[in-house]
């Protein structure tokens, strides 16, 4: 059991996973602006700023969520890591591919590539 009580994951496994990450990052990234672009049209953005930080949490919360669902662990805004034991596959939009590792008590700053 990982230790988060999820799964481990072999590089295969969570490089299968990418593509659906990327989508769900992508929707939460395009709505994310959508909220922002809204907010800085809006009339009067101080009384729109609670509707705001409300739906944005919400649609990083959404996205989250989901990326839990396909049993990788949101560490970060649209930063994604897939245990493998040892430590992390890492993935981080808008990167192309799962390319990067980091051990347990590195975190992202000490990430390598996977090849």
């Amino acid at each position: 059991m990982s230790r988060t009580g999820g799964r481990f994951f072999r590089y295969d496994e969570a490089l299968d996973l990418c593509p659906h990450v990327r989508d769900a990052t992508a929707a939460a990234v395009k709505a994310i602006d959508e909220l922002t672009r809204d907010y800085a049209a809006a009339d009067d953005p101080e009384a729109e700023r609670e509707a705001f930080d409300a739906a944005y949490r919400q649609v990083v919360a959404r996205w989250a969520a989901e990326i839990e669902a396909l049993g990788g662990e949101a560490k970060g805004l649209w930063l994604v890591d897939f245990d493998a034991g040892d430590g992390y596959f890492c993935w981080k939009h808008p990167e192309p591919a799962l390319a990067h590792f980091h051990g347990y008590d590195e975190g992202f700053a000490g990430r390598i590539p996977v090849a």
